[in-house]
Parts: structure tokens; C-alpha cells; sequence
């Protein structure tokens, strides 16, 4: 029954747009959560400590869900693409973005993280040879315009519709973009029909090993030992690992193994939209009617993805 079941699970139409869609649920918690530990304990301590967790994570999973603990199956082809994915999204790209959450916080964060889809779409083009639809690229413009719009409704009625943000929190969270969008990109060329959770665990090995060698060489063993000690910061760190490297990067690799990888971004490049509910229910925030036109607006978007 248990074998039947996944047959026909991993046979669902839009099975890719679907797990999109979760990781879009799952980054926002992680969003939240790593803005959180980063401001007390800082973002290097987060990237690394949350890959370990994450890595452990999936070990317990995998060993029950595939038999196998560690991702051994795997090809040679398979390691050096999804090493060279984890080195670029994981370490570089959220080295940066997390970074970014101290200086500009998530929100903002997240919004100039919607450029990864088209970024994606590019990247896609030009190394996979992937073609996007006309109800795509019509799903990616109502996307993107209720995600702009209900970003930018944030800002006060003195205030245009710019980023007024400091330069280097632009540029770090414009990093934490091209690392996310060439990351998908590699994982899909190196992953094949391999187990997405077992090539998570590929990438976050490299992950783990990159940020290990930062912590080094810029002598922050001190830093991420105070981290293990601060109890706030790491409950922020734990959930956002749950949802984040174990769930939404799993997810998201599940996501364009079925899909085009310009369509999984754009999917879950909605993050921003999510944020608005906790805002509203944890932080006491109010919504806009230009928000809620741009929630509907984005969902509107994200349907027409599911149209062929």
C-alpha cells in the first residue's frame, strides 16, 4: 500500500508547482525565524548551525524513507554538480542573503529575492535549453506585479516606489538572488531522476564544509560556540533548519525535478505575500487594501502556472 501510494503521489499532476507552492509556505516561516537568530547571534553561526541541523534532519529521514542514511548511491556526475550548487547557493548565496536580513530585514529582503525567477528563467534558457509558455510567462507577470504591489503598499504615503535601502544590503540580498537562481539551475543539471532529499543532503554536505572553512579562516569558532549557548537564538535556528535546509530545499529540488525551473522560482518567489499574515497575526501589523489587491493578484498568477 505504502508503494502504491508514492507511485501514484509522484505521478500527480503538477507535482512540481505543488511542492513550489509548499516551499513558499515553508521559506516564509524560515524567513522569519533566521532574520530572528541572525540579530542575536549573527548570520554566520545561523548558515552554519542550521545546515548541521538540517543535515541531520534528513539523515533520520532518509534512513527510513530510502533505507539509506547517507547519499552513497549517488554518481560521481551527481556529487560534483550538487557540490558545486551547494557551494554556490548555500554558502555564497545565503551567506549573503542572511547577511542582508540584519541590514535591511526580511521583508525587503525577500522582495529583491523575487528577482530569482527570472534569473532563473535566463539561466534555465541558456544551460538547460528550458522554454517557458505563454500562460507562464503571463503566470510570472501577474506574480511578480502582485508581489511588487503588495511590497511596496508597505511604505509610508511620503515615501516612492523605490527601495530606499542602504546600498550594501541591496547588493548582498541581489547576491543571495544569483546564488539561489545558478544553485537551482546546477542542482537540476546534476540531479537527474536522483532522490531530491538525498541530493539536499549532497548540498548541504558542501554547505557545511564551505562555512566550516570560513569559520577558520576568519577565526569565528568563538562566535558560533556563544550561538550553541544562546537559547532564543538557537530555537530560531532549529525551526528555521526544520523548514528550511530539511523541507524547503528538499522541496524545492522535488519542484524542478518536475517542473521548468523558471516556473518553481516564480512560484516560490510569492514568499513575500505569505510574510503579511504573520505580520499581521505576530507583530500586530495592518494590512492595506493594495496589499490584499496584490495577494489576490499574485495568487491569480501562481493558478496560471497550473494551466497547460
Amino acid at each position: 500500500m505504502e508503494a502504491n501510494f508514492q507511485v501514484k503521489f509522484m505521478h500527480m499532476n503538477h507535482i512540481g508547482e505543488i511542492a513550489a507552492l509548499m516551499v513558499a509556505f515553508f521559506w516564509t516561516i524560515t524567513a522569519l525565524s533566521f532574520e530572528s537568530a541572525s540579530n542575536k547571534v549573527g548570520s554566520l553561526a545561523v548558515n552554519l548551525i542550521r545546515l548541521l541541523l538540517g543535515f541531520l534532519f534528513l539523515t533520520v529521514f532518509t534512513y527510513f524513507y530510502r533505507g539509506i542514511a547517507f547519499p552513497v548511491d549517488a554518481t560521481l556526475n551527481q556529487w560534483v554538480w550538487l557540490s558545486l550548487s551547494g557551494l554556490i547557493g548555500f554558502v555564497l548565496g545565503d551567506l549573503c542573503l542572511f547577511k542582508s536580513f540584519t541590514l535591511i530585514g526580511s521583508r525587503l529582503a525577500m522582495l529583491i529575492m523575487t528577482l530569482v525567477p527570472p534569473i532563473t528563467a535566463f539561466l534555465g534558457f541558456t544551460l538547460l535549453g528550458e522554454t517557458l509558455s505563454l500562460f507562464n510567462l503571463l503566470g510570472m507577470s501577474l506574480t511578480f506585479a502582485g508581489i511588487f504591489l503588495a511590497i511596496f503598499s508597505r511604505a509610508t504615503a511620503t515615501e516612492k516606489l523605490k527601495l530606499n535601502v542602504p546600498l550594501k544590503g541591496f547588493l548582498l540580498a541581489l547576491g543571495g538572488a544569483f546564488g539561489q537562481a545558478l544553485g537551482l539551475v546546477l542542482s537540476k543539471k546534476g540531479m537527474g531522476n536522483y532522490d531530491p532529499f538525498a541530493a539536499t543532503q549532497i548540498r548541504i554536505i558542501t554547505g557545511i564544509v564551505g562555512f566550516a572553512g570560513i569559520v577558520i579562516l576568519f577565526n569565528r569558532a568563538g562566535q558560533i560556540k556563544n550561538a550553541f549557548m544562546h537559547k532564543k537564538g538557537m530555537t530560531g535556528i532549529a525551526l528555521g533548519s526544520f523548514f528550511g535546509p530539511f523541507l524547503g530545499v528538499s522541496f524545492s529540488l522535488l519542484s524542478i525535478q518536475h517542473t521548468e525551473t523558471g516556473i518553481a522560482s516564480t512560484i516560490m518567489a510569492i514568499v513575500p505575500i505569505l510574510i503579511i499574515a504573520p505580520s499581521v497575526l505576530i507583530f500586530k501589523q495592518k494590512v492595506t487594501i493594495r496589499e490584499i489587491i496584490g495577494a489576490v493578484i499574485s495568487v491569480i498568477g501562481v493558478a496560471l502556472f497550473f494551466v497547460k
